[in-house]
């Protein structure tokens, strides 16, 4: 192995690092700032879901220097046991009713 490949597979190692690492730094933004945590409930057109998923590479910067809200899946409240996830989008409010 020469020196350049060395160099490159270092690097490579880095960026794969500093890319996880991006990943749960948005997952931690959305928990502190927007409230999703695991299993968290929200409001979706009056109904409410359970958070499966948040896809943290839908959110863009915003012009204050933020993040936008993620896209997220969820799944009926109601129906969890055997409700297939829905595609939330954006358009969303944090359940606050306990």
């Amino acid at each position: 192995m020469d020196y350049g490949d060395s160099v490159q597979k270092v690097l490579l190692r880095k960026i794969r690092k500093a890319e996880q690492d991006l990943i749960q730094l948005k997952l931690d933004y959305c928990r502190f700032v927007f409230g999703l945590t695991h299993r968290a409930k929200v409001l979706a057109g009056g109904v409410s879901y359970v958070v499966r998923s948040v896809d943290v590479e839908s959110m863009a910067n915003t012009e204050d220097g933020g993040f936008t809200r993620p896209e997220i899946t969820g799944t009926r409240a109601d129906e969890q046991d055997h409700a297939e996830p829905v595609a939330l989008g954006t358009d969303w409010a944090l359940d606050t009713a306990k």
